[in-house]
């Protein structure tokens, strides 16, 4: 069975934690689901790059959450997201899943 992109898993966490927040109106559910992703795209970085480049991915997956905070204030809550997102997806397949 193929395994889903570290990649996959970080842009699905920080997008659909967001995506859950709102429609729900339960910032706790989102975190929930920020959290689980986060903790499978960890594990996913440490055995594709190490435990370095899996704390340096990690970091970039929290810096990104926090980010878009103060981002979507300038840009909108959706282009936020999407946008940090988008630069930890592509850390994450540059740094751990092309390796694969």
């Amino acid at each position: 069975m193929a395994r889903i992109p570290a990649a996959v898993v970080a842009v699905s966490g920080l997008v659909g934690g967001y995506a859950t927040a709102r429609a729900t109106k339960k910032r706790p559910l989102g975190g929930v689901v920020l959290g689980a992703a986060g903790v499978v795209a960890a594990r996913q970085w440490r055995e594709a790059a190490g435990g370095k480049t899996a704390a340096a991915l990690t970091g970039a997956y929290l810096a990104g959450f926090a980010g878009s905070h103060p981002l979507a204030k300038k840009v909108g809550a959706w282009p936020a997201v999407l946008g940090v997102a988008g630069g930890v997806g592509l850390a994450s397949w540059v740094l751990a899943d092309r390796h694969r």
